[in-house]
């Protein structure tokens, strides 16, 4: 025996043989002076962290005690006293005298061994190499699939910019026929067609005094009937003798078909002469020639009126245009060709957008449809893109002030670091900035702050971010501006002459967005019942506490079941197990309802006060004086003296005004913060949704719907119209983009409303089509432009969510969002009816 163990007898008074088995209420009352040299040899066998824990106090008293008389005498311990340091105490091999005390001790020694083993795996330099190894031919496969996939995305689109730049090479634009003229009263007019051909289709264009077709559908049956008309239709002359190409003698027809007649209705007799115009347009169709080919064929638009005076007219027409069945059938490969683009991420947005619009018109160049730039031009919704680009400028200089990141510091600070008042505040910030400001925009800077906000509070961003964009997709719903849909929807020359405005716009959809956020609030309170989704993994402190309860337990299992002593010091890191698994709970039980712990809360909130703050607050004030400007002229377009300049106009007027009052020299900085890029793919995206229009889509999508609320009894009419619009518009912008979506689903709207067949109100259908196109852009990731822009934004920051991720948690809430805007469209315009 050596002398330490000699002493250790002398301590106990006893000897190890005499030493009774210790029960647990005995255990907890082991003091300094009871340990044995086994016990003693048992402690050093721990791993270091759990050896200097002061739970363990008395076994490391006893040991300095005596170490510490041989070594230093100066080094005493009381029974509670702290970790003493590591340099101080001697490890295992730096007492030899314990190492050859019991040969039963060797298992002791080398479950500690294979514990540090486990504990620190990166000492095993074969697994290391191995997987090295492992992740370097991993990385050679992923590099040559994405050098292939590389090869075969240029290719395809080298393809795409070699089929259109040749197919403009080969054709030229096309050459628009018009023809100014008149028709007398009583007299049928002519106008030959320079085509030989067995079957004629032409497309007919009309403007003259027309009745406009909203004006249509609220005359009566005996209106109708009184209202004077121009008609129209085409004739195939079968001549027995030669045409000069100027006049026909009846004499001369041998045989006449006719094709359907299109009938227009005329304004009053006061009106018509110098008249604007009003467009019309319609498409006329002769079967195949069955006559001799010896007989010469000519063909001719005819057309008179029943109006008692001379009625002015341009004619435009273009023979054998697109069929429906094959401009249909382009156009759905055009459009699965944007959003493949988009949706795998194979080229950016704009540059997806643009590809496929001059697709678009190489496709319409091959129909002889190629527009001149002057049309291109015209196919661009200026207001749209000038609101736009205003409400940009307007933010980028608001976002110097540095009121966005001042607006989530107060949220951190209002909710005092709980875990759902801060994500509530949060989302109800960025909703209502998403209400006046493009959505986009607003996201764009909120993103980045929230993201800071959550790292601080050891939040998961992600979660956060998605909960986030959902509401800023339900603000933007609510006025003409707040998202894109919107404002192609408030700047359709249709939507404007029915009389919406942006009064009567927001207080329709702010009554249906309320109660959209209502039932978004709890489904997301729902879906994220457990807390711990929105947690960064776990918290710090919860997750330091788990590994330290891990290191202890797994201390304990390393302790072979073989004497006493041995389970005296089982029985003691038990206890501390215990200890740390009650404070787990505590924290636990805390975590469910703080975000942040209290006793840091002060101390961060000073530091991020410090660090995002009001940076200049005479900028801020101009801003509010200009922003304040904008909204105030939004809501006096719903007054007539007032509505004389357009929500793009009055967006760049406030823009102006905030330039002027800020007084920069150099307007470069602003000016690249504006989303150039966002503009760009608008402006691609008109040129797409008209030719897309053109090769007929647009019809085809409008007379289906049609023809299925016509098949509807008239009672019932509206609200199969409403539910039909709000589900289709809103399931298919939930995996299509809505911009596009809402671009060609306005004009099947307006189609609707002012169509005097069905006799169904315009107001009722904007409602279910905003709706629709908005709120269902929370449906997946690719739905809404925010989404995209939000989801950019956060991958930047290390933070990448794909779409599943965002599938899982948005298209429940949209489903939600669509069954709430049916039962409140329902209710207030088929029960109450509100229009």
């Amino acid at each position: 025996m050596s002398k330490f163990v000699k002493n250790v007898k002398k301590w106990t008074g006893v000897s190890r043989a005499s030493t009774p088995e210790l029960s647990r209420s005995q255990y907890s009352l082991v003091s300094c002076g009871e340990l044995t040299a086994e016990a003693i040899q048992v402690w050093l066998g721990l791993p270091k962290k759990i050896k200097y824990d002061p739970e363990l106090a008395p076994f490391r008293q006893r040991y300095e005690k005596e170490i510490g008389n041989i070594e230093n005498e100066n080094v005493p311990l009381d029974c509670n006293g702290s970790v003493p340091d590591s340099k101080r105490l001697p490890l295992v091999k730096s007492a030899p005298h314990l190492n050859n005390s019991n040969n039963n001790n060797n298992s002791v020694n080398d479950a500690y061994v294979n514990f540090k083993d486990s504990e620190e795996p990166d000492n095993n330099h074969g697994n290391k190499i191995e997987t090295q190894n492992h992740h370097g031919s991993t990385h050679k496969k992923q590099t040559k699939m994405a050098i292939a996939s590389h090869y075969v995305k240029m290719m395809l689109l080298i393809a795409c910019w070699i089929f259109f730049t040749v197919v403009f090479m080969l054709y030229n634009e096309k050459e628009v026929i018009r023809r100014n003229s008149f028709v007398a009263p009583g007299e049928i007019k002519n106008y030959i067609l320079n085509v030989s051909s067995d079957k004629i289709v032409a497309l007919v264009k009309l403007s003259g005094p027309f009745l406009p077709e909203p004006t249509e559908k609220h005359l009566n049956a005996s209106e109708l009937i009184k209202a004077d008309k121009m008609t129209l239709w085409l004739e195939r002359w079968t001549l027995n003798a030669n045409f000069d190409g100027v006049d026909v003698n009846e004499s001369i027809i041998a045989q006449r078909e006719v094709s359907d007649h299109w009938s227009i209705l005329l304004q009053g007799n006061e009106f018509l002469d110098f008249n604007q115009g009003e467009p019309r347009s319609t498409t006329l169709a002769l079967p195949t020639n069955s006559s001799s080919s010896n007989n010469s064929t000519v063909y001719a638009i005819r057309m008179n009126t029943t109006s008692s005076k001379t009625v002015p007219l341009t004619l435009a027409f273009t023979v054998d245009p697109v069929e429906v069945a094959n401009g249909v059938a382009y156009a759905c490969l055009l459009l699965c060709g944007l959003y493949v683009l988009i949706i795998f991420e194979i080229v950016n947005r704009p540059m997806a957008a643009i590809i496929i619009s001059t697709t678009s018109l190489a496709v319409l160049s091959l129909i002889g449809e190629r527009p001149s730039i002057p049309e291109l031009v015209s196919w661009l919704d200026i207001e749209t893109l000038l609101l736009l680009f205003s409400m940009m400028l307007l933010v980028a200089i608001t976002a110097e002030t540095g009121i966005f990141d001042f607006l989530a510091v107060f949220t951190f600070e209002v909710t005092r670091g709980k875990l759902w008042p801060l994500i509530s505040l949060l989302c109800a910030i960025t909703g209502l900035l998403s209400t006046f400001l493009d959505n986009v925009t607003t996201v764009l800077l909120m993103t980045p702050v929230t993201i800071r906000l959550c790292e601080v509070m050891n939040l998961d961003p992600i979660p956060i971010l998605m909960s986030m964009v959902v509401f800023s997709n339900i603000g933007g719903t609510s006025t003409p501006v707040g998202d894109p849909p919107n404002v192609i929807i408030a700047s359709n020359k249709v939507v404007v002459q029915s009389g919406i405005n942006f009064t009567n716009f927001t207080l329709h959809m702010t009554v249906g967005v309320l109660l959209v956020c209502v039932q978004t609030y709890f489904q997301l309170r729902y879906i994220y019942r457990d807390t711990s989704k929105l947690r960064l993994s776990v918290p710090t402190d919860i997750q330091e506490l788990r590994h330290q309860i891990s290191i202890w337990r797994r201390a304990i299992e390393s302790l072979p079941h073989l004497s006493k002593d041995q389970h005296v010091v089982r029985e003691r890191l038990e206890r501390k197990v215990t200890k740390l698994n009650t404070k787990l709970m505590a924290l636990e039980k805390q975590s469910t309802k703080r975000v942040f712990p209290k006793e840091t809360f002060h101390s961060t909130l000073i530091e991020l006060k410090e660090k995002y703050k009001i940076r200049d607050k005479a900028l801020l004030i101009k801003a509010t004086v200009a922003i304040s400007f904008v909204v105030l002229v939004f809501f006096l377009h719903s007054i007539p003296e007032f509505n004389r300049v357009s929500l793009g106009w009055t967006a760049l007027l406030g823009a102006i005004l905030l330039l002027t009052l800020a007084d920069r020299e150099d307007l470069e900085p602003i000016l690249h913060r504006v989303e150039w890029s966002t503009l760009l793919f608008f402006a691609s995206l008109f040129v797409l949704m008209e030719a897309l229009s053109k090769l007929g889509l647009i019809e085809f999508i409008g007379g289906i719907t049609e023809d299925l609320i016509l098949k509807v009894n008239e009672n019932a009419r509206l609200a199969v119209a409403i539910l039909l619009i709000l589900w289709v518009s809103g399931l298919t912008s939930a995996f299509v983009d809505n911009i596009p979506l809402t671009t060609m689903m306005v004009r099947v709207v307006t189609t609707l409303g002012s169509n005097l067949q069905l006799g169904l109100p315009m107001a009722p259908l904007i409602w279910a089509l905003s709706f629709g196109a908005c709120l269902g852009g929370n449906g997946t990731l690719i739905g809404a432009s925010a989404n995209v822009v939000c989801a950019g934004v956060a991958e930047q920051h290390g933070y990448r969510f794909t779409f599943l991720q965002f599938f899982r948690v948005g298209f429940p809430v949209m489903i939600g969002h669509l069954f709430v805007s049916s039962l409140y469209l329902l209710l207030c315009h088929c029960v109450f009816t509100w229009h």
